[in-house]
């Protein structure tokens, strides 16, 4: 039984998508034979059917009914189905014309799901109808099990038979002339071989993620059955106005859940039901960040939160034009460049996601999890996305010893991330405590474009301000007492990391004496006990990569705004031998 919604009275798409429209115009120009359908192909997919009336089916009906419905044959296969027919009629006029061709073939041989057999026979059938003009399409699901990424000389027999017999007929005049396509479903592009992918005689067509008016169309269909529970004040547009990210089955799954549960969707339920479909749909390789603090709850920085409130206000204005592509946020341990990051987040509203690690030892795998992450950026948009110790985790494209691996992901972030279609949509932030051995292609225009800075607070007043903060942040109750007093008693350089230790010592040892406040006392001790890490050479490193790439004077502590730029690159270079770097 075909899996379908009928959808009635919704205005929307009088035409083919786009994608639709892509793949009709490429097999119209009768220049290919092999197609491939790639991106949110598990997905329902909308068409218009009658006036005021549509329907949502699966891809395979969608290139079948829709797209290629005036064929005359129009053949499945797949590893676990075998072959079949989109009709009972080409699916008796296959077996009648194979019986008469190969009379000892068994249904198993003619309905075989082993690729060999299959393709083989399909072949054959195919070459028996050409010379009658009749118009044949083969639909391949699961298409990364038949040609699987890898170095041909490593495939199995089966799959170099596939690859040769597939590579065959993308550019076989026979199945040109005589209107054969044949067509691969897959959701990555990387899942598949790449010889084949890259081969001119292949198309590639990418099916996006639903759109804000799809996705509101789909939940007023829901909201007419009945099935739609929503929150008081909640309507279908609002939902789908902020459900980016989801596809039609996500909010199919997310309207069955909350009608099961009976719980109206309220903003709640709907952000962390969002959440825990996309990090599903991800496979762990995105990590949604809550931002429960804006930029209030940041101290000192002054130029670089300025910057961050510009950004935020032209965001709230909708000028995406005038925004950076990404930031590149830099400066010593402990100075709070991931909190910054994560506060500009809940200044402007949108949510965050970090990168996990998508690498793998297996071949081909790193390159799908990439393309999958980016696939759900792009439907999630707008996003901001933090990359945290961008030096070690985006590598560069000299990286060698896997395959070329690194440098196929490093081109493939690059290229994204260069993308101007995104910009003020996917906004990047890369933090890092040493930019120097971050690759320049990231660090240039047109990526991460502003380079911002955070140092150690300078001067009593900012460490005061600092201190001030922090008890905000971690919510202490404290005796008022005139703290630039301490802190002129023991002058350490506290990075924010540190003090903030010192503050959670300090709380620790009021509760353990049945105290809900903490007094002078406990901070005067706890400070005389402290020790803060002691990294000399590596932290001053670390402030003069980051003065180096610094792109405004104003943000560069005033002890380094007058040092020669030639000084400060020979002032890094001894640092680095001295700690034995290259």
């Amino acid at each position: 039984m075909k899996e379908q919604l009928i959808v009635k009275n919704l205005p929307f798409i009088k035409i083919l998508p786009a994608w639709a429209q892509e793949l009709s115009y490429k097999y119209c120009s009768k220049t290919a034979n092999l197609y491939i359908i790639h991106g949110n192909i598990r997905d329902f997919l909308p068409h218009k059917m009658n006036e005021g009336e549509f329907n949502f089916v699966k891809i395979q009906d969608y290139v079948s009914e829709v797209l290629f419905g005036n064929r005359d044959i129009i053949a499945f296969w797949d590893r676990s189905s075998g072959v079949s027919f989109c009709t009972p009629d080409m699916q008796k006029d296959y077996v009648k014309a194979m019986r008469e061709r190969l009379p000892d073939a068994s249904d198993d041989e003619l309905f075989s799901s082993d690729p060999t057999v299959a393709l083989r026979t399909l072949e054959r059938y195919f070459l028996l109808n050409i010379p009658q003009k009749k118009r044949i399409v083969l639909i391949v699901d699961y298409a990364e099990t038949v040609v699987p990424a890898g170095e041909v000389a490593k495939l199995d027999d089966a799959d170099r038979y596939c690859f040769v017999t597939l590579n065959r007929w993308s550019h076989d005049p026979v199945f040109t002339k005589g209107d054969v396509s044949v067509i691969l479903l897959s959701e990555n592009l990387a899942d598949l071989n790449p010889r084949v992918v890259a081969s001119p005689s292949t198309i590639k067509v990418e099916i996006p993620m639903p759109d804000e008016p799809v996705r509101s169309s789909f939940l007023r269909f829901l909201d007419g059955k009945g099935t739609l529970l929503l929150d008081k004040g909640l309507a279908p547009d609002a939902v789908g106005s902020i459900t980016s990210g989801l596809n039609l089955v996500n909010l199919n799954r997310l309207a069955a859940e909350s009608w099961q549960e009976d719980k109206p969707i309220s903003m709640d339920y709907l952000k962390a039901k969002k959440r825990e479909i996309i990090e599903s749909e991800a496979g762990g390789l995105l990590e949604f960040l809550d931002t429960e603090h804006d930029l209030s709850y940041v101290s000192g920085h002054e130029f670089v939160r300025k910057r961050f409130r510009h950004a935020a206000r032209a965001l709230k204005q909708g000028r995406l034009d005038v925004l950076p592509m990404g930031y590149l946020i830099a400066g010593p341990v402990g100075t709070g460049k991931s909190f910054m990051v994560s506060a500009f987040a809940g200044e402007i509203g949108v949510p965050m996601v970090k990168f996990k690690n998508f690498r793998s030892k297996w071949q081909g795998v790193t390159e799908s999890n990439l393309e999958k992450v980016l696939a759900i950026l792009k439907a999630m948009a707008p996003v901001a996305v933090m990359i945290d110790e961008a030096d070690a985790f985006l590598g560069d494209r000299d990286q060698d010893g896997d395959s070329g691996t690194s440098n196929r992901i490093f081109a493939q972030l690059a290229s994204f991330m260069g993308n101007t279609e995104y910009r003020g949509r996917i906004i990047w932030f890369l933090i890092t405590c040493r930019p120097d051995l971050l690759p320049i292609d990231l660090k240039r225009q047109g990526r991460a474009e502003e380079h911002l800075a955070l140092f150690y607070p300078e001067g009593e007043a900012e460490k005061e301000a600092l201190f001030d903060v922090l008890v905000r942040k971690l919510d202490m109750q404290i005796r008022k007492f005139p703290v630039g007093e301490l802190l002129r008693r023991f002058k350490h350089e506290f990075s924010g990391a540190d003090l903030e230790a010192v503050l959670i010592r300090a709380k620790l040892k009021a509760a353990m004496d049945g105290r809900s406040f903490v007094t002078r006392e406990d901070l005067e001790e706890t400070m005389a006990d402290f020790v803060p890490p002691a990294y000399p050479h590596e932290i001053e490193l670390q402030n003069l990569v980051a003065v180096l790439e610094c792109t405004s004077k104003e943000m560069v502590p005033k002890r380094f705004q007058n040092l020669d730029r030639t000084r400060l690159v020979k002032d890094i270079q001894e640092l680095k031998s001295l700690l034995g770097e290259r």
